[in-house]
């Protein structure tokens, strides 16, 4: 049994949204009782206690949308990259990057992410994997990263046509693998999807051979009109929006995940509306590849499911709140834009969308919910309740605010030191790692 008890606690529970001197009760996995720190500790008077010393407790961070492999990019110069658009920018860096990763390499990626991602509160991701230098058995190599972290992972193989039509059935069959895998896995840490790279890659007979080995009880992970291009290829090859095109290819559904969606139009939103398709937003890769801005707010607000994630541009959820509030402000010049909208990805949308894949509770502190709870040492200068916690967030909390990170009942950080993990010696083995991709890449 553990208690983290005496903080300033924000349940995202509607029926107690907030307890200024607030505690959480887990017992294995499963949160058992939530209430004032007075409280819970009567309850339960022989459980180990963390003190969260008047900070903020609060459930853990879900990124809906991360790029693992992209880990050893950071200040990464490739000779000649000099980008002059987005297609530039994906065969110059990443798809260079994916083609020289070796499965070791991709293994010590996720477990650099994931350090990064328990530092900043995460415990719960969704991954969309490529190395098409090392394919099968990639997303297993991911798995021992997850499982030797603790973070819930829901991962997939972004399959193309890019690299020639064998790679393309290599990349079907290694989702297909993960996700038989995944499907018979009852911890409820680990979870598959048939991953898709965007359709301006895929053509008809590999989107027909994904369908064929993707189980019912899974969707699809693919970006969605990223950039201009994507949208301009679908016009000219098939005479369609991107959204139609995935709709004949019975795509859209409740189980998939659309990444981005910068060029759809009403009647696109209109489709993924009706089959229950789910979209993330990931803010500062967007602007970072100069893509645009996508209609996020109307996809919001016509009911669509969305969520919030990074993209691999950083592991900090409050990083990319932070950026999507100003970045829809300035583009609709609305200083009213995306106070509410944004909130309601990361807390609600991000919850409702791993809810999809994983059975218990999460995104929530209250009985029965997962045990993944998260302190920050933020004191409020100005009165917190529950009617400004997000502003409190948003305004006076980075990620690296976390002191403590707790994932299905494990401490997984506490006191910012990772509990399980050497991290000296597995950091210095992903920079030994970064320097040989490095110097592989620049010596072609």
């Amino acid at each position: 049994m553990l208690i983290i008890g005496n903080g300033r606690m924000i349940t995202r529970n509607p029926e107690a949204p907030f307890l200024e001197d607030g505690a959480v009760a887990m017992d294995g996995s499963t949160i058992m009782k939530v209430g004032t720190t007075k409280e819970i500790k009567e309850a339960y008077p022989d459980a180990e206690y963390i003190d969260a010393k008047g900070g903020v407790i609060m459930p853990a961070f879900i990124n809906a949308h991360e790029h693992i492999y992209s880990a050893f990019a950071r200040g990464l110069s490739i000779n000649g990259y000099d980008p002059h658009g987005f297609l530039d920018i994906l065969d110059g860096m990443w798809w260079t990057i994916d083609r020289n990763l070796t499965l070791e390499e991709t293994r010590l990626s996720a477990m650099a992410t994931y350090i990064d991602s328990i530092k900043n509160g995460i415990t719960t991701t969704f991954d969309h994997h490529a190395s098409f230098g090392h394919i099968r058995d990639s997303l297993f190599k991911i798995e021992e990263a997850a499982k030797e972290t603790g973070v819930r992972s829901c991962l997939c193989y972004e399959i193309s046509d890019r690299d020639g039509m064998d790679k393309a059935r290599e990349a079907v069959m290694e989702n297909a693998a993960f996700i038989k895998h995944a499907l018979a896995d009852d911890s409820d840490m680990i979870a598959g999807m048939m991953g898709m790279h965007a359709q301006f890659t895929i053509s008809d007979e590999t989107m027909a051979l994904a369908a064929a080995n993707k189980p019912d009880e899974v969707g699809y992970h693919i970006h969605v009109a990223e950039g201009i291009e994507d949208l301009h290829d679908c016009l000219k090859k098939y005479g369609k929006r991107i959204v139609d095109r995935l709709m004949d290819c019975n795509i859209l559904g409740p189980k998939t995940l659309l990444g981005h969606c910068i060029y759809v139009n009403p009647h696109e939103m209109e489709l993924i509306k009706e089959t229950d398709t789910m979209v993330v937003h990931n803010p500062e890769s967007n602007m970072g590849n100069a893509c645009g801005c996508p209609p996020t707010m109307e996809i919001v607000h016509r009911g669509i499911l969305t969520g919030l994630g990074t993209d691999g541009y950083t592991h900090d959820m409050t990083e990319s709140y932070k950026v999507a509030n100003v970045l829809h402000k300035h583009h609709l010049c609305d200083p009213n834009a995306a106070w509410g909208e944004v909130p309601q990805m990361l807390f609600e949308g991000n919850a409702k969308i791993a809810n999809r894949y994983f059975k218990k509770p999460l995104g929530v502190l209250k009985e029965g919910a997962a045990a993944d709870v998260i302190v920050t040492d933020y004191i409020p200068l100005t009165p917190m309740n529950a009617g400004n916690v997000n502003s409190h967030i948003l305004f006076g909390m980075t990620g690296r605010s976390v002191t403590t990170t707790v994932g299905n009942g494990k401490v997984l950080m506490k006191d910012r030191i990772l509990t399980n993990i050497d991290e000296e010696k597995v950091m210095a083995d992903c920079r030994q790692a970064a320097k040989e991709l490095a110097d592989r890449i620049n010596s072609r």
